[in-house]
């Protein structure tokens, strides 16, 4: 029997397992057992080869050729890499023996043990390139939320919703294709139960679908992009012993790092007490040091395209004379970095930010204000002293500053200066996570945050419904449990957050008309008092499913 033959025999016997199977899941749990079944014939071929009569020296080397040839091949198959080189069309052999073949007592052929290992190393390549080998993987996040929020306004009027209940659901997807180039995407609903009544209000609803929040906040029942990149990665830069990155799409720009631990996900690059918004661009990042982790990243974005609509005389033209492009400039300089220990800084600059025309009418537009520079600095430990207790081992404790400061467009004021003035503001933060006191595998934590009268930040992507706790103009403190209940696939947070603002404007944008800190005082004695939030907060629990 030839081999092609030997080839198509064995992969009909896997792929036409359990046809039957009422699910595809269930077949390809079979054809996992197949796969299984055939690489255990493979190994009890190797060994049977093992134990053959001394050959002669020539025959040891070609042997020993075909063994490495082998030997690679089950790597690729287990890594499922060895689908990319045959879809480029590259071909693999292996050295034949002088006897390849051998005649039984009827003189007929019959295949010889290299060509039945060759033969069951095609059909488990087959079977792995028939699965997942040359597809996206996705993986699925869904959480279900209800929350319990209360507002009192500056006038002692009150607002709440005691059971707001949502779901959101992220999709993630990826295919590393060559061991440096990789796809990374994610797509995410997430809305309210239901009809929302209010979803439907023009002078505020219209920005729910902003494009900085669109998948952070429960706006409808459309499944958006939320991430979409390609990654490169390889461990030389021009020559030199310099591991470094490279990226270019739709950013993973929230849930950053600090953020994450409340979160119970992995961070993102950007430090979240200054940035926690969707937005588009590249990223590039150099490790500098690799015994002390030190690393420098460039990020570069774009939060707004001034562009005409398609069916226009001139589509895509610049259009706007009142909003330009918002692009952003920013490094993330990590100095130290040794999985334990971390000091992490970042910087940016912001150009063209916007305020509302009219604070009463979002529908109105938007106008151009500024630019903003804005610098963070943070300090993580993970595990308090050494050897202390596996409590202390694994709690983490962490202090984070930040600094906001406006550059007013000529003739433009923001955040509630005179014309042309300049505002500085700052925030600090601390927080500890520290492991559960009833399960094994759970997480508990707390954190508090102070911002000044004039700080600002990009965070409102934050996934605090009452409004970014980090944006705050006052204090906020927060409190959670995150608990497991079915391994790490589904877990439970209990969190509450509690918000005290000294000055309004904390979750407005960068000009006078939304961002002018007013004291509660000053919003009652403005007649704005039943329009000005003077302390929130919210009570949240949450069942996830992660797999």
């Amino acid at each position: 029997m030839n081999r092609p033959l030997l080839l198509s025999l064995a992969a009909a016997a896997l792929l036409g397992t359990n046809l039957n199977a009422q699910t595809m899941y269930e077949r390809f749990e079979a054809m996992e057992k197949e796969m299984n079944k055939l690489k255990q014939e493979i190994a009890t071929l190797k060994s049977a080869k093992s134990v053959k009569p001394a050959k002669s020296a020539k025959k040891v080397e070609e042997d020993a050729e075909d063994d490495e040839t082998v030997a690679s091949k089950d790597k690729e198959s287990e890594e499922e890499e060895e689908v990319a080189s045959k879809d480029k069309g590259e071909k693999t052999t292996t050295v034949a023996a002088s006897s390849d073949k051998e005649e039984d007592e009827g003189g007929e052929e019959i295949a010889s043990t290299e060509d039945r290992l060759f033969d069951l190393e095609e059909a488990v390549s087959e079977i792995n390139r028939n699965t997942s080998g040359s597809r996206l993987k996705f993986n699925v996040d869904y959480r279900f939320a209800i929350e319990n929020m209360d507002y009192e306004m500056a006038d002692g009027s009150k607002a709440k919703n005691d059971a707001f209940m949502t779901n959101r659901l992220w999709i993630d997807m990826g295919y590393k294709a060559t061991n440096n180039l990789s796809f990374i995407g994610q797509l995410a609903y997430n809305k309210a139960l239901g009809q929302r009544s209010g979803a439907s209000d023009p002078s505020s609803a219209s920005l729910e679908g902003f494009d900085w929040i669109a998948n952070e906040n429960a706006y409808d029942d459309a499944i958006r992009v939320r991430t979409a990149y390609f990654l490169w990665q390889d461990t030389q830069f021009m020559g030199l012993d310099m591991p470094w990155t490279f990226s270019i799409g739709r950013r993973p720009s929230t849930n950053g790092q600090l953020v994450n631990l409340r979160d119970d996900d992995h961070a993102s690059s950007p430090l979240g007490h200054a940035i926690n918004v969707e937005f588009d661009g590249l990223s590039s990042q150099f490790t500098l040091n690799k015994k002390y982790g030190t690393s420098v990243k460039l990020c570069l974005g774009r939060g707004m395209s001034n562009a005409a609509p398609k069916f226009t005389a001139t589509p895509y033209a610049d259009v706007s004379t009142t909003n330009s492009n918002i692009d952003i400039a920013g490094l993330i300089f990590t100095p130290y970095d040794d999985k334990r220990y971390k000091l992490s800084t970042m910087y940016y600059y912001a150009d063209n930010l916007i305020d509302a025309t009219n604070p009463m009418d979002y529908t109105a537009g938007f106008d151009t204000v500024g630019g903003m520079h804005s610098a963070t600095a943070y300090f993580s430990a993970k595990g308090i002293g050494k050897d202390l207790g596996a409590f202390l081992d694994d709690t983490t404790v962490f202090a984070s500053f930040a600094v906001s400061k406006t550059d007013p467009k000529e003739g433009n004021a923001m955040l509630g200066s005179a014309i042309d003035e300049s505002k500085t503001g700052t925030s600090f933060w601390v927080g500890t996570q520290f492991p559960s006191l009833l399960t094994e595998d759970g997480k508990w934590g707390v954190e508090y945050n102070h911002g000044s009268k004039y700080w600002r930040s990009m965070t409102y992507g934050e996934d605090t419904n009452i409004g970014s706790k980090l944006a705050a103009r006052g204090d906020a403190y927060e409190a959670y449990f995150t608990e497991y209940l079915v391994d790490d696939i589904l877990s439970m947070q209990l969190r509450y957050t509690y918000i005290d603002y000294k000055y309004s404007g904390s979750n407005g944008f960068f000009g006078n008309n939304t961002g002018t800190p007013v004291t509660m005082d000053q919003a009652v004695a403005y007649g704005m008092g039943g329009m000005v939030v003077d302390k929130a907060q919210d009570i949240r629990l949450y069942i996830r499913y992660r797999y």
